[in-house]
């Protein structure tokens, strides 16, 4: 697992499939994320809105694309998340059930544990099976590519080069355009512009910790102009940019070896 941060009680673990993060929450502005998220409170409360509906407790679950807020008692929250691409359907949808059912504290005190682990650095580096069992005590059942599709998520993923378009993953796969985009939606269950757009604008998380020119990166990461970027990261995450980097000086960011290789693939 590669290091690119700094001593914190702060830190983010960031695999292909998964994001561990502990940190701060920003203010309570929607947000409307392309993953699930399981957040868990290191103290205290958390506050979750969805459709102007307050709840209030310890552990919350927002599934893919669900708009709402999120709130913590303490400066520091805890958030899993999970990429819906990388399971069946109906996965995510049970897994918040057992979550949030009548073991919700013993799921939250799993979490807390692997936080602890986290700060201790006990992990070299961390499959998708690794990270479910140490937050969930089992390991998710995976969802099974076409070879076509897992080629174009690949590539959408590594950032480098051109932008990847939904004509060039056709011609890869040896398909029209529509027929590709067709079999994508039906492989993954989210269309292609929705899946690479929510992972431009999780490939930010790699740099939240980093001193940088924000129009730089924007550039680098595939998006047009500053302008769309920012709308971009506001929708995901309810944050501005440059938030979202000032809340992350003292993050500490840790990379699994798939993601790095990913990251460094050409």
């Amino acid at each position: 697992m590669e290091d690119i941060g700094r001593e914190s009680d702060h830190l983010m673990l960031i695999t292909p499939e998964r994001v561990f993060y502990a940190g701060l929450l920003g203010r309570p502005r929607k947000r409307t994320p392309g993953c699930c998220h399981v957040y868990v409170a290191v103290k205290g409360n958390l506050h979750l809105t969805i459709d102007d509906a307050l709840a209030t407790g310890e552990l919350f679950v927002t599934l893919p694309n669900q708009r709402h807020s999120i709130a913590s008692d303490y400066r520091t929250a805890i958030s899993v998340t999970l990429e819906p691409e990388s399971m069946p359907d109906g996965v995510i949808e049970a897994l918040a059930q057992r979550l949030t059912g009548p073991d919700r504290a013993v799921y939250a005190r799993k979490i807390l544990a692997a936080y602890a682990l986290l700060r201790q650095r006990r992990y070299g580096d961390i499959t998708t099976a690794e990270f479910d069992e140490m937050c969930f005590g089992e390991a998710l059942p995976r969802r099974v590519l076409d070879p076509r599709v897992m080629r174009a998520v690949a590539r959408i993923g590594r950032f480098t080069g051109e932008p990847v378009t939904a004509d060039t993953c056709a011609a890869d796969a040896g398909l029209s355009a529509s027929r590709f985009l067709h079999l994508f939606k039906e492989e993954t269950g989210i269309s292609f512009r929705s899946f690479r757009a929510w992972k431009r604008a999780r490939h930010l998380l790699h740099f939240a910790n980093q001193d940088l020119n924000l129009a730089h990166l924007a550039q680098d990461i595939g998006y047009p102009d500053s302008t769309h970027f920012s709308h971009s990261i506001r929708r995901f995450y309810g944050l501005k940019p440059r938030a979202i980097f000032v809340g992350s000086r003292d993050l500490a960011i840790y990379r699994s070896t798939e993601t790095v290789r990913l990251a460094e693939a050409s």
